[in-house]
């Protein structure tokens, strides 16, 4: 794994994250503060959690290892939510962006929110956070599709064939 295919996939890590917000500009508040059956609840307690990730694992590779969890209730709107978002891009963008190649293949410690202690390889875990976000935008984008609101595909092959 190099930093050019890193940036990549954050770039479309980012793309497919818009799409979802996007289509979801459409619901109403009551629409997105619904429950669901889904493993994170309904739209906001999925797309926080999408958010809490990036936010974690990036300070989990800044040397901060956070013991708190953001919370659906941390959003009480999803203009709320969408705010804190696009900081959370641009921090993220901004590590990515400025990461040196040659850290790619160095491991971190942090620990867990319950204060377990952990290493990972960087590389490994920057995927595991494009990979986890794929897996809840598809709920997300059930979630939207349900509610006549689909945001179309939103796999790597249309972002790379738009001109990512």
């Amino acid at each position: 794994m190099n930093k050019q295919d890193i940036q990549l996939l954050y770039k479309y890590n980012n793309w497919a994250n818009s799409r979802i917000l996007d289509a979801a500009e459409n619901l109403t508040e009551e629409q997105f503060l619904a429950p669901a059956s889904y493993p994170h609840g309904g739209l906001r307690g999925t797309l926080t959690h999408i958010l809490f990730a990036e936010w974690l694992w990036r300070l989990r590779w800044q040397g901060e290892s956070p013991t708190v969890r953001m919370k659906p209730e941390d959003f009480v709107t999803f203009n709320s939510l969408c705010v804190r978002w696009v900081q959370e891009e641009k921090l993220l963008m901004d590590f990515v962006d400025g990461l040196k190649e040659e850290k790619l293949d160095n491991t971190f410690n942090y620990y867990t929110t319950e204060g377990e202690p952990l290493q990972r390889i960087l590389w490994q875990a920057m995927m595991h956070v494009v990979n986890h976000g794929t897996q809840h935008r598809s709920e997300a984008a059930a979630m939207l599709t349900e509610l006549g609101y689909s945001p179309g595909d939103i796999d790597l092959m249309l972002f790379l064939r738009e001109g990512s």
